[in-house]
């Protein structure tokens, strides 16, 4: 693993497009329990022998992520929290952010250069694609029909309630982004 460079971005984002498949929003027609509870338990595994025992790891449900690791703010060497995801997609993609603020979408930056080889050679050898967040901010283009777009009946909602105010800066407010299609829930 050593000296190997991560996946250039082109090659990445076609491994996206590729693993699309609007029949199947959750996980891919040959999914394979076994294969993805062992390879997630691997992945907490390396990121416990790296961060120590206070990572916690859960599973999701209704969701095209198998699973995703919080690694608490002290543990990280960061001072924030750094939160993982496994997809059910793509042989596995896997990605990682340092969160900024908490609870708000686009509220990560990309991991240090550090924390990206060492995730990258996790990845690799567990024969998973690391995808990096900014990737996953991108515009999705894609055929499959992702739950973006009831972001603004919510919103309209929310507004005329009174509960929310209008924001000038909800230009990208139902439209998904390739986290919604792999890292997101169905």
């Amino acid at each position: 693993m050593e000296g190997r460079e991560m996946l250039p971005l082109d090659r990445i984002r076609d491994l996206l497009v590729a693993n699309d498949d609007p029949r199947n929003l959750e996980r891919p027609a040959d999914f394979d329990r076994k294969t993805s509870e062992n390879r997630f338990s691997r992945l907490v595994h390396a990121f416990e022998e790296r961060f120590g025992p206070s990572c916690s790891g859960g599973l999701g449900q209704d969701a095209s992520f198998y699973g995703v690791i919080d690694v608490p703010a002290d543990a990280t060497g960061l001072g924030r929290p750094l939160n993982s995801a496994m997809s059910n997609f793509g042989g596995y993609f896997v990605t990682a952010q340092v969160v900024t603020d908490e609870g708000f979408p686009g509220g990560e930056e990309g991991l240090t250069g550090e924390h990206a080889t060492w995730l990258d050679g996790v990845c690799t050898a567990m024969g998973c694609t690391l995808v990096p967040a900014p990737l996953l901010r991108e515009p999705y283009d894609g055929p499959s029909p992702l739950l973006a777009a009831g972001d603004v009946a919510l919103a309209a909602v929310l507004v005329a309630a009174g509960e929310a105010e209008e924001d000038e800066g909800d230009e990208d407010l139902g439209k998904p982004i390739w986290h919604d299609r792999y890292f997101d829930y169905m």
